[in-house]
């Protein structure tokens, strides 16, 4: 799993907290990637942040979603 992320956003650093409570229990682990420092992310993404992507593909962007994470550790 990768979050996109921008520095100074509020909305990312709290993105991070809940999935990293929400993962606590598990051993899903996920890296942080700043979006400005990738242009091909930052043309992805944009200002649609903080995403968080598995194998590419985007799971949620914006606030975390607790379902779509549940789903992936179910699988």
């Amino acid at each position: 799993m990768v979050v996109y992320t921008r520095a100074d956003c509020a909305l990312c650093d709290e993105f991070i907290a809940e999935l990293t409570q929400q993962l606590r229990h598990s051993h899903e682990r996920f890296e942080v990637r700043d979006v400005d420092a990738d242009p091909e992310a930052r043309r992805r993404f944009g200002l649609k942040l903080p995403v968080l992507t598995l194998d590419g593909s985007v799971v949620c962007h914006g606030r975390l979603d607790a379902a779509a994470i549940e789903r992936l550790l179910a699988r």
